[in-house]
């Protein structure tokens, strides 16, 4: 599907809740949906729904509503999903591991085809079928295998130069899951940084804000 404009950074960051939606009303037998059914289990409005499916051309017909099997294939498309993209992992750690171990890479456009660590204490190790190589090997491994993505699970004081590292190698992407902006130094990169401190705050935040409700509500 065109797109017909540029897309905004909250369309894309609500693509893959539309992807895990639609693909589980599909597991689910439904063949087809309204946009009003959508945003109710999404606890979004319709006219959002339709005017984020606007901007790669619509997807639906008014009056019919989406085909969901159809739907979940064309935001795979878009979302890169079927292709592959083979990445490394830099950091064997506690975190590290949890990632190389857990997370679904061939069903989320990834293949992690290697995972690196300094730590003598770890290398020659394996996570989910990947031996962890020494990171001192990552300039040869990349001329060999390519990758173009690099997950980053590093302590801070050593994520600039690992990425500056990588990036003069080659990658350009990043998972960054160190507080550290690597666009700072190399603006082109491709980034997405995940805070977790960040998103435990937020949580914090919203549950000071419904105990103050339910402490007005409490004193009214």
């Amino acid at each position: 599907m065109e797109r017909k404009q540029e897309v905004s950074k909250a369309v894309i960051q609500r693509l893959p809740r539309y992807y895990r939606n639609i693909c589980e009303l599909k597991a689910e037998g439904v063949q087809r949906i309204s946009s009003r059914a959508l945003a109710e289990r999404m606890g979004l409005t319709a006219s959002q729904i339709r005017q984020d499916f606007n901007c790669f051309g619509g997807f639906g017909q008014q009056g019919y509503g989406y085909n969901v099997s159809p739907l979940c294939g064309e935001i795979e498309k878009i979302l890169g999903i079927q292709k592959r993209h083979p990445c490394i992992l830099v950091g064997a750690g506690n975190l590290g591991k949890a990632i190389a171990g857990h997370m679904p890479f061939e069903q989320l456009g990834f293949s992690l085809i290697g995972v690196f660590d300094n730590a003598k204490r770890v290398i020659g190790g394996k996570i989910s079928g990947n031996e962890i190589l020494d990171y001192a090997t990552v300039e040869e491994f990349y001329q060999e295998h390519h990758p173009v993505m690099a997950i980053l699970c590093v302590p801070r004081e050593y994520v600039e130069g690992v990425s500056d590292e990588l990036y003069s190698l080659g990658i350009h992407s990043f998972w960054n899951f160190s507080h550290y902006d690597i666009t700072m130094k190399h603006p082109d990169a491709i980034v997405e940084n995940v805070h977790m401190n960040d998103s435990l705050m937020t949580l914090s935040y919203k549950l000071a804000l419904a105990e103050a409700g339910d402490s007005g509500q409490a004193a009214g």
